[in-house]
């Protein structure tokens, strides 16, 4: 009867969509189930591809869908043994609705607001960052084979795949949220799933403000360099907020400016309406139809771009961002991995070296101190808050040595019992060369902003 009535709304599925949905083992609740739960949610899902004739969900409207699995799994519930109070038998309903469309288990987290990464260490161990802490949660996927299942949904959206041939894929959710996976046989344990999500609200000045990243003068001056064109180089460790930082410097962009974003995997959520977005691609099965970030470098140049930002400098594309920023293409903005501003200049000039083109190291260092005006550097402190702890302008050449002047630090004074850094920001009394460039084009910032010692107003 259920059969019957279900089959007669739905048209069947095509045999891969009806193949992979089969496949998917059914979702833990949280809290973490016993044995007799789980057990039940392994029967419930069975019974519910039984009963039901697997249709082409993209073809049906997902209220309706919802509406009528929904129905057939509380049917189903009549008839177990296994006592659940409202709670629980709701929760089963809208476990299994997850797994059947979405991913399963990792549904509520994705949907939780407050949760910026989501890190999966096997099936029984799945932790989130909030606020820069990590913490343990208790759902958990039924084995490795059930969250490798769930990989391979995630990655096939957007036509990757991952296995033993190729064990490690980055990607990106339908939302924008960015997944890396790695599988056995380089994943000893287990498969393993980082997924840092995507901000629901954009990344803006006032909103670093808040969370303790920058001071209100310090916006007043990241916003008028950004106005100003001035060529930005934002350095900092993993996960330390630099794609955020260069998310909430892009809104100062003149919204009349055309912009090509070129990233490895698009995350950046530019907000001026003339944005050209590019993301690069790896190769096929068979090796062929890989476009690298230098390709997409190379072409953009090509696309009257007024500025290009490029998501971080990995390689040899670092020659070809010089160049634009050098030949008319500045304002330019990228970030790059190092732990001080010093470090992230001598790392350009290594992946510079990567083009394999003859050129001096006093030569890559001149086209460096020319086109990079200011380096951004940016940590994650013991409380796991993100700070821009110095911001330095090149100032130059010294023989063959690049120079850089600190126009701003953050001083740490201490840390207290919970964990929680303190410290101010101060400006360290010199006047950057590039508040010329800015009043020569009408930014004018505030009197007495860069005075020696002075602290950085909150």
């Amino acid at each position: 009867m259920l059969a019957s009535r279900f089959s007669n709304r739905l048209k069947p599925v095509p045999e891969p969509i009806a193949r992979q949905i089969a496949t998917l083992a059914p979702v833990t609740p949280v809290p973490a189930p016993g044995p007799d739960f789980l057990d039940l949610k392994v029967r419930l899902h069975q019974s519910l591809l039984d009963e039901i004739n697997l249709s082409v969900i993209e073809r049906m409207p997902k209220e309706q869908f919802v509406s009528e699995v929904g129905d057939i799994i509380r049917e189903l519930l009549v008839n177990e043994t296994t006592p659940l109070n409202e709670r629980e038998r709701k929760q089963i309903v809208k476990d299994v609705l997850d797994e059947v469309m979405g991913l399963g288990p990792l549904e509520p987290l994705l949907r939780e607001d407050t949760i910026d990464d989501i890190l999966v260490n096997t099936f029984d161990k799945v932790y989130v960052e909030r606020q820069g802490r990590l913490e343990l949660t208790p759902v958990r996927f039924q084995d490795n084979a059930h969250l490798l299942r769930i990989i391979n949904k995630m990655v096939a959206a957007v036509g990757r795949r991952v296995d033993e041939g190729q064990p490690v894929v980055d990607a990106r959710l339908a939302d924008g949220s960015r997944i890396n996976a790695v599988v056995p046989p380089v994943a000893v344990d287990g498969p393993l799933l980082s997924i840092r999500k995507f901000a629901k609200r954009p990344f803006d000045l006032d909103l670093l403000i808040e969370n303790g990243t920058i001071t209100s003068d310090m916006a007043v001056m990241l916003q008028g360099m950004v106005r100003g064109k001035i060529s930005i180089l934002i350095s900092g460790g993993t996960g330390t907020g630099k794609t955020t930082m260069l998310n909430a410097l892009s809104k100062a962009i003149n919204p009349r400016e055309r912009i090509v974003t070129i990233e490895d995997a698009a995350e950046l959520q530019l907000q001026q309406p003339h944005v050209a977005r590019l993301e690069t691609r790896p190769p096929n099965a068979d090796g062929r139809g890989e476009v690298t970030q230098r390709d997409l470098v190379k072409n953009a140049l090509r696309m009257r771009p007024d500025r290009i930002i490029l998501g971080e400098v990995r390689a040899d594309e670092a020659f070809d961002m010089l160049q634009a920023m050098n030949t008319g293409h500045e304002g330019s903005m990228s970030t790059i991995h190092a732990n001080s501003p010093r470090d992230a200049i001598t790392r350009l000039e290594q992946v510079i070296g990567m083009a394999g083109l003859e050129m001096s190291p006093r030569t890559i260092r001149s086209q460096i101190v020319s086109a990079i005006q200011v380096v951004m550097q940016l940590a994650r402190g013991t409380d796991g808050r993100r700070r821009l702890i110095s911001l330095q302008e090149m100032a130059g050449m010294e023989g063959d040595v690049p120079t850089m002047n600190e126009i701003l630090r953050f001083v740490r004074t201490g840390t207290d019992a919970d964990g929680n850094l303190h410290g101010h920001y101060e400006w360290k009394g010199i006047r950057p060369r590039f508040v010329e460039q800015l009043e020569s084009m009408g930014i004018v910032l505030p009197n007495g902003l860069f005075m020696s010692h002075r602290r950085a107003a909150e």
